[in-house]
């Protein structure tokens, strides 16, 4: 993708901030509890999902102009570990999120439109978690997909770990809404993505706790958890992201105790917060105040975190952005 210029700014003046910020795990052999991406290929990270066959790896890609291919990256050291290049697809064009759904399939979401709807139609591929953790060549199964309403830019792509559904969140700045794939995607024909549920921020990533019944997104600047509901979904609060240069990407750690958060750039940080409303898990309450525009807000837990979060607030306010939408200003 290449990010609003509001978006860029808000990371470039955030930088300083971070960097004082306490290094939070990243990098430091923790696995689970953040680490950084050491590898130089991967310069735009912009999705991540936490492996179902290899305990504490992470696989992830990168955003447009890079192949057709995936990356295995092991949480205890930040380091690539396997290449997976994908055959029987055509050239990516614009690859913004990978999800792993039942029976241990991948699939890559290659639904990004930096022209927001220039493209009548998007892909979504799909492969078998590989057994082995090697380079190697792995045939993938490709779907065109379209939306009922009209094409969109998209970052988000998430699949029921139960029911396999896959479902997509189009990107706009004042809100969103969540897309629902066919019950079984056709290889052959056209599959046709329909809106469901409006979804209350400018969404970058999102993803389905390991028990299907959470439904994560995030933004730029903050995010917000659902209670997945049957699909008709449910604002339950606000997540504790953390700000970063250019947040992309979410996803649950494989127990389903984590949130990790990843951000585009070279040497870029995964960080690791607490899943909300789970057992030993602060929840941040959709009601409480919020440093952070129109993506939600994050509750800071350290003072170089409120300083950043202070550098946040005054670009946004500075460009004007939305403030979040209030759940009683939308209806499901």
């Amino acid at each position: 993708m290449r990010p609003r210029s509001l978006a860029l700014l808000a990371g470039v003046l955030l930088t300083g901030a971070l960097a004082a910020a306490p290094a939070s795990a990243a990098g430091d052999g923790t696995g689970d509890k953040g680490f950084t991406i050491t590898d130089p290929r991967i310069a735009e990270s912009s999705g991540l999902a936490a492996s179902h066959l290899h305990p504490g790896i992470y696989w992830t890609h990168n955003d447009s102009g890079d192949g057709p291919y995936i990356y295995a990256v092991d949480s205890a050291t930040g380091k690539t570990v396997a290449t997976i290049t994908l055959s029987g697809v055509g050239r990516p064009r614009d690859v913004e999120a990978i999800s792993i759904g039942p029976d241990n399939q991948i699939y890559v979401g290659d639904i990004g439109d930096n022209l927001d709807g220039s493209w009548p139609y998007v892909w979504i591929y799909r492969l078998p978690e590989p057994k082995k953790l090697a380079d190697q060549t792995v045939r993938a199964t490709q779907y065109v997909v379209k939306y009922s309403n009209g094409a969109r830019n998209a970052e988000s792509l998430v699949v029921h770990p139960k029911t396999g559904r896959v479902y997509i969140i189009d990107k706009k700045e004042d809100g969103g809404h969540l897309y629902e794939g066919p019950a079984t995607l056709s290889p052959t024909g056209t599959n046709i993505f329909r809106p469901v549920a409006s979804v209350d921020l400018w969404a970058t990533d999102a993803a389905f706790s390991p028990d299907g019944t959470q439904l994560a997104v995030r933004g730029y600047f903050g995010g917000i958890y659902y209670d997945w509901n049957g699909g008709k979904i449910k604002r339950e609060g606000r997540l504790d992201v953390p700000l970063q240069k250019q947040g992309e990407s979410v996803t649950y750690s494989a127990d389903g105790t984590k949130l990790l958060y990843g951000s585009e750039g070279a040497d870029s940080p995964v960080q690791a917060e607490d899943v909300p409303g789970r057992s030993g898990a602060s929840s941040p309450s959709a009601g409480s105040g919020s440093a952070a525009g129109s993506d939600g807000g994050s509750s800071p837990s350290a003072g170089a975190k409120v300083g950043a979060v202070a550098v946040g607030v005054a670009v946004l306010a500075l460009f004007g952005l939305r403030r979040l939408r209030r759940p009683s200003a939308r209806r499901h």
